[in-house]
């Protein structure tokens, strides 16, 4: 009997296998995982182990890869918080809708979605981010022009992720004049703001 089939289903495991470590879109290592564990199945059933072939596609195949495809989809999020009333007021130069969609283009190209919060005040935006509910957040500031003496309105942005810091600093800073100030912050070290209460 000619066993030469099965020694190439056999070497499409590592193969398949290094193809998937190397991958940089985890969408195309999934797919490459469901192959995976349909070559693995198919070894298996060739092999005469049914029983054994029948789990793998099962377990390994589907149920793995859906669960993966879950992980993935809510994992590659990045959770921006804004203030309310930025949104709200038209601004004339567009200041932070385009800084938001300079956000989305570019961590778009690192297989991210971005999902814009907001927040009544600045206060409840550094507490959001102190408390992780989001990565990032974005809020106006006036910026000082030396050579014209006006005041005008920019964007300071603070990330308690520093990967994420990385990405804003190597391409959006360079590319929007609206971002002035970038700050990475270590949430592990800063205590919450407490609202003080108003007595009469």
């Amino acid at each position: 009997m000619n066993d030469s089939y099965l020694y190439i289903i056999v070497a499409l495991l590592p193969l398949t296998a290094g193809l998937l470590v190397t991958q940089v879109n985890p969408y195309h290592g999934l797919i490459l995982r469901g192959v995976l564990g349909a070559i693995a199945a198919l070894v298996d059933a060739v092999l005469g182990a049914a029983d054994v072939a029948l789990t793998e596609a099962l377990m390994g195949t589907m149920l793995s890869v859906t669960l993966y495809a879950i992980a993935v989809r809510s994992s590659l999020v990045l959770r921006l918080g804004v203030m309310e009333n930025e949104l709200i007021v038209e601004n004339q130069d567009g200041g932070i809708e385009k800084l938001i969609e300079d956000f989305r283009r570019v961590f778009s190209k690192h297989y991210m979605r971005l999902e814009v919060v907001t927040y009544n005040n600045q206060q409840a935006l550094r507490n959001a981010l102190i408390s992780k509910e989001v990565h990032a957040t974005c809020f106006p500031t006036l910026f000082r022009d030396e050579p014209t003496k006006t005041e005008n309105q920019n964007y300071q942005t603070e990330v308690r992720v520093h990967r994420v810091y990385n990405i804003i600093e190597s391409e959006i800073l360079p590319i929007n004049t609206g971002l002035k100030n970038l700050e990475y912050v270590d949430v592990e070290y800063v205590d919450i703001l407490v609202p003080e209460e108003k007595h009469p």
